[in-house]
């Protein structure tokens, strides 16, 4: 285990602290029409997407891409939940240079510089696009409690996929010294489809118990993240008094 790891567990930690205590204050920041709202949107999305990109892209892709998705995402569909249009394309352009630099940042350790920023601007480029075709985060937005897909998000899950598998094959060719660039395309395209469909799935889920879940429940959440958070705080000390060697 690398120092790089050990530190980006540490500070998720530290925001699971921070983020605990602030639902621990939720009558403090105004209740149900407060900002805990958009914050508890902001959470779960950022948990959604972190957990599935971690997985199939590893801990660093998950933690950069996760928050940068879960901010953005949320703020959208926080929009839409108040019953108000879609922002301007200038703001939709934004929120994808957001994540399109996220997505990269989570690459850049592994593939370099070069290859980073293109996939940066393509991937900017492509959301725009898509954002200016109707394809947004709030596309068919319900808040019904129940997972769904229409047939608009499946045609979104499979452009999806293959936006992201040819954008990671244009990189390729254009930088030049990827391995196996046909099978790291396909895994890019698979992975970042496959999640962001299970998450565009469980929208009406997470939106309706956003704006439903009891104070209490409320609560014990908060004290669930502290809890997560003080264990991932608490994980280099750990590999201290084991002595793990780190890279």
């Amino acid at each position: 285990m690398d120092h790089h790891t050990v530190a980006a567990i540490s500070i998720t930690g530290t925001c699971l602290d921070v983020i605990g205590s602030l639902y621990l204050a939720y009558d403090l920041l105004g209740g149900q029409h407060g900002p805990l709202r958009l914050l508890t949107r902001v959470v779960t999305y950022s948990v959604v997407f972190g957990i599935g990109y971690g997985l199939g892209l590893g801990l660093f892709f998950g933690l950069t891409s996760g928050v940068a998705s879960g901010v953005t995402i949320a703020i959208e569909l926080n929009r839409a939940a108040r019953g108000l249009d879609h922002y301007s394309l200038w703001w939709e352009g934004w929120f994808s240079a957001i994540r399109g630099f996220a997505f990269s940042t989570g690459l850049y350790r592994t593939l370099g510089l070069e290859f980073a920023a293109t996939f940066a601007i393509l991937l900017s480029v492509g959301q725009i696009l898509a954002y200016s075709r109707g394809m947004r985060p709030a596309l068919d937005y319900a808040a019904t409690g129940k997972p769904r897909i229409t047939r608009r998000h499946a045609w979104g899950i499979l452009v999806r996929t293959l936006g992201y598998t040819v954008t990671a094959l244009l990189c390729s060719a254009l930088v030049q010294h990827v391995d196996h660039a046909w099978t790291f395309a396909i895994r890019i395209g698979l992975v970042i489809g496959i999640v962001t469909g299970m998450g565009g799935a469980i929208v009406p889920l997470i939106e309706y118990y956003a704006d439903n879940l009891p104070e209490r429940r409320l609560g014990a959440f908060g004290i669930g993240l502290i809890l997560c958070g003080f264990a991932l705080q608490s994980f280099q000390y750990w590999l201290v008094l084991l002595d793990v060697r780190l890279t």
